[in-house]
């Protein structure tokens, strides 16, 4: 999250493709709506992350990340209470069942992928069973700064009685199998209206996939 490391803020791309219209944010549901969430209801928090981990969720998207070894993950966050929570000094990870913590990626590292895949002739490999893509450089790297301005979790601080909802993208291009399976989404360093931490939020993505799973039956 680019805006949490010293507010490098997005990069805005003045001339968006044509289809840009089409690539819109998914409409906003509180976070108890979603299978994988965590509720702090003492603190009047609800966290919630969905995997966009399949071709047909992450169409929604200029770029097909999942073949370059990216995971896009909605970031949900309500609060039900009286007082604004801040965002500000938080730290969301991705945590690996080896205990790794991987931090979001910002556009030139989703670059650097594919300008890998491009000099390699091939796709990094991955347990996604997607064909690789072959996209001119220049074109990607406009493509990828308009879906980071689209998409990425912006909202530094989540009002009373609000919703905020925005995507973290995750280089997991080194894990094997799952990528999602016995990881987790760590989130701490949230504060409230006073500056006080909230408890950290631990939200395991195996509730996911098992509700994943129970859909398909």
């Amino acid at each position: 999250m680019r805006f949490l490391r010293g507010f490098p803020l997005l990069v805005f791309c003045l001339a968006l493709p044509a289809v840009a219209s089409d690539h819109k944010q998914p409409p906003v549901q509180p976070a108890t709506s979603f299978a994988d969430v965590e509720v702090h209801e003492k603190e009047h928090v609800a966290i919630a992350a969905e995997p966009y981990d399949t071709k047909e969720k992450e169409s929604i998207f200029r770029i097909d990340y999942l073949s370059h070894g990216v995971m896009p993950i909605r970031l949900i966050v309500t609060n039900t209470g009286d007082k604004p929570i801040s965002l500000r000094d938080a730290r969301i990870l991705f945590e690996t069942p080896a205990g790794d913590q991987i931090q979001a990626a910002e556009p030139e590292d989703v670059e650097r992928l594919m300008t890998k895949a491009e000099r390699m002739g091939t796709k990094i490999p991955m347990p996604f069973p997607f064909p690789p893509i072959h996209t001119k450089a220049k074109d990607s790297n406009k493509n990828i700064e308009a879906d980071f301005d689209t998409f990425e979790y912006q909202a530094l601080v989540v009002e009373p009685h609000t919703t905020r909802a925005g995507f973290l993208f995750y280089d997991v291009s080194q894990l094997s199998n799952n990528p999602l399976k016995g990881a987790k989404l760590h989130i701490f360093k949230l504060r409230d209206a006073d500056g006080n931490e909230l408890f950290y939020f631990e939200i395991p993505f195996d509730k996911y996939l098992q509700s994943k799973s129970s859909q398909m039956k």
